[in-house]
């Protein structure tokens, strides 16, 4: 793994000299740091996982990065700064790889996406179904009572004793202009006649 971390003397004295002016508090410094390990440690995780999508080796570049952020204080400036990097890509590669397994296990794969999701699309105005603005429409179609207890109850959200303080009905009284009101717009939204209960 060290090999395929790449590091050259040269590169290696840069990055050990950022991480110890990172660690002096010079922001600079830790910018540049973590941008140069970024590059190095993308590329040791595609060559480690070849068949890694984009936005999974970019999740595990990410993780890297906040663990040299969290760990960046355990690295002694008397030794050499790849080696600290390998093991904390190796420690990230590995805890992915933990954690895929875990996953696997409780995953199963559908070929057929039907089996997960139901349609394409939620919107069924264009099947002749009535939306939104039908849906208002219907409702301002109701007797006075009806709506009222669906304004209240449905739309409002309002208790029984609530809409009952509002109304000076009864709670039966609601319930019953409720169950109506709901049979009424049911038979108005599939288009049949809106007669009474």
């Amino acid at each position: 793994m060290a090999a395929e971390m790449g590091p050259t003397d040269e590169a290696e004295d840069t990055l050990g000299d950022l991480m110890r002016r990172a660690q002096a508090g010079d922001a600079d410094a830790y910018t540049a740091l973590l941008q140069a390990v970024a590059v190095r440690v993308r590329r040791t995780i595609r060559a480690r996982r070849p068949g890694a999508r984009p936005d999974q080796v970019e999740d595990l570049t990410q993780d890297v990065l906040l663990s040299v952020h969290h760990s960046r204080h355990t690295w002694d400036p008397a030794r050499p700064f790849g080696p600290w990097l390998t093991a904390l890509v190796r420690h990230r590669l590995a805890d992915a790889a933990r954690s895929y397994g875990r996953r696997g296990i409780h995953e199963v794969s559908a070929d057929d996406p039907s089996v997960t999701f139901v349609e394409p699309t939620t919107n069924k105005e264009e099947a002749g179904e009535p939306g939104l603005l039908g849906l208002e429409q219907a409702v301002r179609a109701l007797p006075q009572g009806q709506r009222q207890a669906i304004e209240l109850l449905k739309l409002q959200e309002l208790s029984l004793k609530e809409a009952s303080a509002v109304t000076g009905l009864s709670t039966g009284a609601l319930k019953v202009a409720t169950h109506r009101a709901m049979t009424t717009l049911k038979r108005m939204l599939r288009g049949t006649d809106a007669g009474d209960d």
